[in-house]
């Protein structure tokens, strides 16, 4: 990765990190009601703006226009199974998809989490491709698909979890599996699977995150190949200056 790409995603982690501490502290100021645990820093809804708007600045940098790219309005695009379902950043040109990418992250309460964030990811996915195999992106060509995945380092994250089998066994695979192990499991299933294009899985902590220090488990899942990828289509298909 670049020096000046990989001070960039540090910033996007400082972000990250900055801004659930500023919604923790805010969240409730009006009501006087907070809400429990970690949830008053989630709330706000903003602290993975950073990495929207890295992926955003790079696709201009890249030479797509501006006015090709949606992450704060119009993110808005049909389903199957559902009418419409907005994502966090979308690339459309000349009325056709060219990518859709979900920004997400996981601080605290990783078995729930956990199984909710599979769910979406596999939904939302399944829920693209079938409105897609019935038109509803024409004269699109198939899309991209990306999905972003911050998971906060910890020992609960990072501990072995036993799964559960009362009736059949877990493939293999997930036995004694950590939090951790089961996303990177989970987003190398996704790519391979063709359910995304391309994921990215990054660790951070509260506390060295705050100087935007982060890890990347498993390099098939970097940050560089995953904008390497979207870059890619992006060019090839949408309007360049």
């Amino acid at each position: 990765m670049s020096p000046t790409l990989q001070n960039r995603l540090r910033r996007a982690i400082v972000h990250f990190w900055a801004s659930r501490e500023t919604q923790a502290q805010k969240q409730g100021e009006r009501t006087g009601i907070r809400d429990a645990g970690a949830r008053a820093a989630v709330t706000g809804g903003s602290q993975m703006n950073g990495f929207i708007e890295l992926v955003r600045d790079s696709l201009e940098e890249s030479g797509i226009h501006k006015p090709l790219i949606f992450c704060d309005r119009a993110v808005e695009l049909p389903g199957w199974y559902r009418p419409e379902k907005k994502w966090d950043l979308l690339v459309v040109s000349d009325g056709c998809l060219i990518a859709a990418i979900e920004f997400k992250s996981q601080v605290g309460s990783f078995g729930n989490n956990y199984n909710n964030r599979t769910e979406e990811a596999l939904g939302s996915a399944t829920d693209l491709w079938a409105a897609y195999r019935e038109g509803a992106f024409k004269p699109s060509a198939r899309p991209w698909l990306g999905y972003l995945m911050l998971l906060e380092e910890s020992p609960k994250s990072t501990k072995p979890v036993k799964a559960c089998e009362p009736h059949f066994k877990v493939f293999e695979e997930f036995k004694s599996a950590s939090y951790a192990k089961r996303y990177e499991i989970l987003l190398t299933k996704l790519v391979r699977e063709r359910l995304y294009d391309a994921t990215c899985f990054l660790m951070s902590n509260s506390s060295d995150g705050a100087s935007g220090a982060y890890i990347e488990p498993a390099p098939e899942l970097c940050f560089e190949n995953f904008i390497a990828s979207l870059l890619a289509k992006a060019i090839a298909c949408g309007k360049t200056k």
